[in-house]
């Protein structure tokens, strides 16, 4: 076992929204930290569920029939398959949890896709 992981902490590491860096692993698991603010492209993943935590603030995801908001100490799933559009009004520190290899923007990719992968 590794030593404990400061969520909080890692946030303070880079400032770039949209853009998810791992923290750790679990299987074929990885726990991703992201900030976000303003609009994310719509998208969806064909192979995988979403998971978003919110650690601090609130976010919204647009689905194709509601809104559904998310505020800080909550959580929401994403079903495989179903498209969605993240965004946030204010800046929302959010825990990923997801297969490794899962790109940011699914099946859109365009210029919000991020590097996958990145440790922090």
């Amino acid at each position: 076992m590794k030593d404990p992981i400061n969520l909080l902490s890692k946030f303070d590491l880079f400032s770039d929204h949209w853009s998810p860096k791992v923290i750790a692993e679990m299987n074929d698991y990885q726990f991703k930290v992201v900030k976000l603010k303003g609009s994310f492209v719509r998208h969806k993943h064909e192979e995988t569920d979403e998971v978003f935590i919110v650690i601090e603030g609130s976010m919204h995801i647009e689905l194709s029939d509601k809104t559904v908001e998310i505020n800080q100490g909550e959580m929401a799933v994403v079903p495989k398959g179903q498209l969605h559009r993240p965004f946030a009004n204010g800046e929302c520190k959010v825990l990923l949890v997801e297969p490794r290899g899962t790109i940011n923007t699914g099946d859109a990719g365009g210029k919000q896709q991020a590097p996958n992968d990145v440790w922090i």
